[in-house]
């Protein structure tokens, strides 16, 4: 239903974008409505329980499809696998209502101008707009193009992000309306109806205690979103209008457009706004998790009207100042005042935006979640067969009706054990703990069992990989002739006086707050070098020429003699990912002007006269970056100043430059990195890199930390985007190792992949390309992007946006990522990973679900070790329940057959004392010490646990039919007592005539027999059993013999099982509803069991978990994986062109055009959202 509509009854919401939906328009119909209104009565709830489950069938119920024009009502649907239904009403909005807030008359220019996009959603003449409210965003319907659009300024509502803390009775309510807990309030009536209380009172409790720990967790994230965006909605700023000047305005009254004056230090930025006079230094630490300041410059003036993102090159964002992030300082040009104009309000800003996807986060796809629910749907038909099967027995019989409808019920709780959904949380629980104590913190519990899939890791490098901390090498000089010698710091020799220690001493993003120096590392190092210091002009002195509040960097008293007083710091265009440089201008005291730059070598050297770049620029390069050095070039030029330095355009100054030689910096590798990274591998985890540093230091750094060994092939990849005289193009080359003279002491190179791979081809060469050339294969060379990914280990140079697509890609061929990072241009990929891990301690850890206290990357192969552990404990918890409410089920039905059934007291004893403690405690186990080359199972339906499942229901179904009959078939059973039980037996029965015909005994129709006491105490041991048998220790959980308190708990409940069966007191058997028996039957009941365990251990540990006999079987049966990487992957292996080396293709070659339909509509968009 609801699939089949018309052009206009349905349309693309957020179209290309992350949470992009379908809406379709219907109609509400009032005799559907009736209709529904009397079912919901008749069904006393039923159908609106229905409803709220599946909003897709209120919708249709209720109303009829119609165009998007005429609907009262829309349905969305996320266009993802998911498919999740939600439906919204359509609502009008007056506008006239909103007059005293926004002064909007009939003839106001908006509402006039047929120019202006509002006024194609104004319906004329009583003003009013008709809207949807979707996930806190406001969508207005536009007449012209006839679709839903988010249109801003009037409509866009107040500039607030309100989140409010949701009321405990609202989460009571949501938490309690899951369909489960519905079942489990179904399953306690009946047993108060059955007199079952002790059971239901356990049940009861259990379910309180669990619906208070989800409505605490719950009410706790509220209250901490709430306080986390509170601040954001009191602020108080100036805002500038043309006729009342500059006046003081609460931020929540701001609307696109207005011009915002920033004043002062430590202003919380209550909206997106776009800088356009002055400069600001920003901690976006918030949005981020980066700590380090960043520098906001205005947008530059331009005569054109291109749209303001294409005008400032790559990186529109160093002159966007985000929602949520704190102005640590605002310095105005000449004007002394700081502009910007607001951009978005409320949660359409980049802090509404990280709130939303809090609020409304992505659905996790994990097969485990979709085969638990198809795993209980088996049990409901097994249900099904019982209820048939009883009410046959019971109705024939000619019990009374009301006895047939509570039997039959019966074999629904029995069947479908309501305390499996706790059993489960209990292991996610344990889980959690044991992460906090390695300092690994969780905000998504859930995400635990998905870590036990990962078998891709992307780690970015600096910070991760590396150290955060950079040492100063040296530095590389270079005049006309060429570079001169190495200049080491580690001598302590000053560096001459030159352009190139001005550099050193200028050209960086340095701040002055409260006489402390902050910054970028890399920049403090390199400033501290110099041995100068920095002070604000005015406050002391004045340099003439120069803005009052220009940052001056001056050589300290202990300095050695140079020929200028200081250096005046007049203008930046800030280092930028995107464009990877940065340039200020700069003037001497009393001298002259100066533009310094300095960013990537190859970047910086491209901006340079080609006569002043050294011969051997490349060569050298190399000689640094293969030893795994960080290397920056610098530059500088004379400046003919003749107007103000803010109206100097950037491509004007950077321009014509002077190359004046490399930094170097010595980025070392972290001592848990190579470690890590080898059990990893090892573990046959794949290991990525994705950096936005150089290609070769990262080639450097992937074969430093053992990401690539040394006898393994680096094949770079080049792409270039089309030109006038050619297609795009691919080039492979492969990377020559050249053996300089080694750098202090090489670490020596382990080999691991070759005693772990596969076959000979697979994982012997790696790729290795930039962000640009991953760009270009996305958009020309789509086909070729899946075979590149199979083996691409080093991604260099990428910016934010396409570190997320390549996780989403990798996605795409079916691998499980889990991303590791600790920076600001981490936070997209960790919310796009499977498993985000952030090492930051900032309040950017909400976009990830895991954040470790550890700075390194011990944490990955920890919480892949806990994710193992905690998936194997479900797939436990899932078959020990399975075969727990099989084992009651066999049971009982064999009782119905004579009309019988298990007490009171016995369901009990089954119920609390076995399963309940050990669903507690057969979770404790914790992970395995050693990763293995496999993962678990990441299916409940798959063969090896199906087939444990199926063998295990059958074992006990043989020993059951097999006690149940052979107690009838035993000389003592017709005597009715046995001579020496004679005492006992009678005291227990005294209503007993002969256990073939007796009166019923109890509310629930219960009698003693000797079959309901064998298949008591065959059931009961069963259950102890099969825990033992399925409690799993290695290869991913700790041996079962460590978890104490389990094997306790085993021992208690077979001691006491063993006691009741061996004991012969009349009143526990009086109690427990048992009769005594002859002492060679409970032997034979002893040697049942006994048989039972032995042939359970055996299949269990020679078929189930063998898993040579499972990759035989495979193997006969020609199984391979369907999987996307593994289908590529055998491809690629039969492939003998593939990988091609020293090769060039073009775009427009047939082979490598986009022969496969493969396109990630996100990788386009994803850049341009703000």
């Amino acid at each position: 239903m609801g699939d089949h509509f018309e052009k206009g009854q349905q349309a693309l919401l957020n179209e290309g974008e992350e949470n992009e939906m379908e809406i379709f328009g219907y109609r509400t119909q009032s005799c559907r409505k009736t209709l529904c209104l009397a079912g919901s009565i008749f069904s006393f709830g039923i159908l609106p329980l229905v409803f709220y489950w599946r909003p897709a069938w209120h919708v249709w119920a209720n109303c009829i499809p119609c165009s998007l024009q005429e609907a009262d009502v829309v349905l969305l649907r996320t266009t993802d696998e998911f498919q999740t239904y939600a439906w919204k009403k359509v609502v009008w909005i007056c506008l006239s209502a909103l007059n005293s807030a926004f002064r909007l008359i009939p003839d106001h220019p908006l509402i006039t101008d047929e120019e202006y996009i509002i006024n194609r959603a104004i319906r004329k003449p009583d003003l009013k707009v008709r809207c949807i409210k979707v996930q806190k965003i406001r969508y207005v319907w536009n007449n012209l193009e006839g679709q839903f659009q988010k249109i801003g300024r009037l409509i866009c509502g107040p500039n607030t992000i309100d989140v409010e803390i949701t009321p405990i009775w609202k989460l009571l309510i949501k938490e309690v309306l899951n369909p489960f807990y519905i079942f489990q309030l179904f399953s306690v009536c009946l047993w108060f109806s059955e007199d079952y209380k002790e059971y239901a009172f356990a049940i009861v409790i259990m379910s309180i205690i669990s619906i208070a720990l989800t409505v605490y967790d719950l009410r706790e994230q509220s209250v901490k979103l709430h306080h986390l965006v509170e601040s954001h909605n009191s602020i108080t700023v100036s805002v500038c209008e043309k006729k009342a000047g500059v006046q003081e305005l609460e931020s929540r009254f701001l609307v696109p457009g207005d011009l915002l004056i920033l004043t002062g230090n430590k202003v919380q930025m209550p909206c997106d706004a776009i800088l356009i006079d002055g400069s600001c230094v920003v901690d976006e630490g918030m949005l981020t998790g980066e700590s380090i300041p960043v520098t906001k410059t205005p947008l530059p003036k331009m005569d054109s009207s291109v749209p303001w993102k294409t005008q400032s090159e790559a990186d529109y964002k160093r002159h966007v100042l985000f929602c949520g992030t704190e102005v640590i300082q605002a310095r105005g040009a000449c004007s002394g005042t700081v502009k910007a104009v607001v951009l978005q309000t409320g949660f359409n800003t980049a802090k509404g935006d990280l709130v939303r996807s809090i609020l409304y986060p992505k659905p996790m796809n994990f097969k485990l979640y979709r085969d638990a629910i198809r795993f209980l749907l088996c049990l409901v038909g097994t249900a099904t067969i019982g209820m048939i099967y009883t009410l046959c027995v019971y109705v024939l019989s000619g019990e009374p009706p009301e006895e047939v409808v509570k039997k039959a019920l019966d074999v629904i709780t029995i069947a479908v054990p309501p305390a499996l959904p706790a059993a489960l949380t209990t292991g996610i629980i344990y889980a959690q703990r044991r992460l906090k104590k390695r300092g690994i913190f969780c905000i998504s519990p859930q995400r635990i069992n998905v870590c036990g899939q990962l078998n891709l890791v992307c780690f970015d490098k600096t910070g991760t990989l590396t150290r955060d901390g950079l040492d100063l090498w040296g530095v590389v000089p270079c005049d006309r002739s060429g570079f001169q010698e190495v200049h080491s710091f580690a001598s302590g020799k000053a560096l001459p006086w030159g352009p190139l220690y001005a550099a050193m001493a200028s050209c960086h993003s340095l701040i002055l707050l409260d006489g402390t120096i902050h910054g970028d590392p890399l920049d403090l190092k390199m400033f501290e070098a110099t041995t100068w210091e920095m002070v604000v002009s005015g406050h002391d002195f004045h340099i003439k020429g120069a803005p009052a509040c220009a940052m001056v960097v001056k050589p300290c008293k202990t300095a050695s003699q140079v020929p200028v007083e200081g250096i005046a710091i007049l203008h930046q265009f800030p280092f930028s990912s995107a464009l990877q440089r940065m340039t200020v201008i700069v003037q001497e005291m009393g001298g002259d002007w100066l533009a310094f730059m300095k960013g990537a070598p190859e970047r910086v050297a491209s901006f340079c006269q080609p006569e002043t770049v050294p011969t051997s620029f490349v060569s050298e390069l190399q000689i640094y970056t293969t030893q795994g050095f960080r290397v920056i070039g610098l530059a500088y030029k004379k400046l003919e100043m003749d107007h103000h330095t803010t109206a100097l355009m950037r491509d004007q100054v950077e321009s014509d430059l002077i190359f004046l030689g490399l930094l170097i910096l010595e980025n070392r590798l972290k001592e848990e990195t190579k470690p890590a990274l080898e059990e990893l591998i090892s573990a046959r985890i794949r290991t990525v890199m994705i950096t936005g540093d150089n290609l070769q230091t990262a080639i450097t750094v992937a074969r430093k930390s053992g990401m690539v060994s040394e006898s393994q092939k680096v094949i770079l990849i080049e792409a270039n985007e089309t030109t006038e005289s050619s297609s795009a193009s691919i080039s492979w080359q492969l990377v020559e190792e050249k053996k300089h003279i080694a750098y202090r002491n090489q670490d020596n190179y382990i080999n691991i992949r070759e005693e772990v791979s596969d076959n000979s081809r697979e994982g012997s060469y790696h790729f290795a390309l930039s962000g640009k050339s991953f760009q270009v294969i996305s958009q020309h060379f789509s086909s070729l992007l899946p075979k590149i990914l199979i083996n691409g280990t080093i991604f260099a140079r990428m910016s934010p946006g396409q570190k997320s697509s390549l996780v989403e890609e990798f996605q795409k061929l079916d691998y499980f990522v889990g991303m590791c990072g600790d920076g600001a241009n981490d936070c997209g990929a960790l919310k796009m990973a499977h498993v985000g891990i952030s090492l930051s301690e900032q309040e950017a850890s909400v976009a990830s679900p895991f954040t470790s206290k550890t700075p390194n990357i011990e944490c990955v192969p920890h919480l892949i070790k806990e994710g193992r552990a905690a998936l194997v404990t479900s797939f436990c918890m899932f078959k020990y329940m399975a075969l727990y409410s099989m084992i009651q089920y066999v049971g009982v039905l064999l009782l119905y057959w004579e009309t019988n059934s298990l007490s009171n007291y016995q369901f009990l004893f089954q119920d609390l004392a076995i399963t309940t403690l050990i669903g507690v405690t057969m979770n404790l186990n914790g992970a395995y010490p050693k990763l293995v080359p496999f993962r678990p199972a990441g299916r409940l339906i798959s063969p090896p646990l199906l087939l444990s499942v199926i063998l295990n229901i059958l074992l006990s179904l043989a020993m059951h039919i097999v006690g149940f009959i052979l107690v009838q078939r035993q000389p003592w059973y017709s005597m009715g007592m046995h001579s020496t039980c004679t005492v006992q037996n009678e005291t227990i029965s005294k209503l007993t005539i002969s256990p073939t015909a007796p009166d019923k005994i109890g509310s629930n129709g219960v009698f003693t027999s000797f079959e309901n006491t064998t298949v008591w105490f065959l059931g009961t041991i069963n259950c102890i059993i099969v825990a033992l048998v399925f409690s799993k220790g290695k290869p991913f959980r700790q041996p079962t013999y460590t978890n104490y308190i389990f094997v306790l708990v085993l021992v208690i409940q077979l001691s006491v099982c063993l006691f009741i069966l061996f004991a012969d007191i009349p009143e526990l058997y009086r109690r427990l509803d048992l009769l005594c028996t002859p002492v060679l039957w409970r032997v034979y009941i002893v040697i049942m069991l006994g048989s039972n365990f032995i042939v359970s251990l055996a299949v269990e540990e020679a078929i189930i978990e063998n898993r040579a006999l499972w990759m035989i079987i495979k193997r006969c049966f020609g199984y391979q994986s369907k999987s996307q990487y593994r289908i590529w992957q055998r491809a690629l292996a039969n492939d003998p062109s593939w990988p091609p080396i020293n090769q060039t293709s073009y775009s427009d070659m047939p082979a490598c055009g986009r022969g496969v339909s493969y396109s990630n509509p996100v990788f386009e968009s994803n850049e341009e959202q703000l």
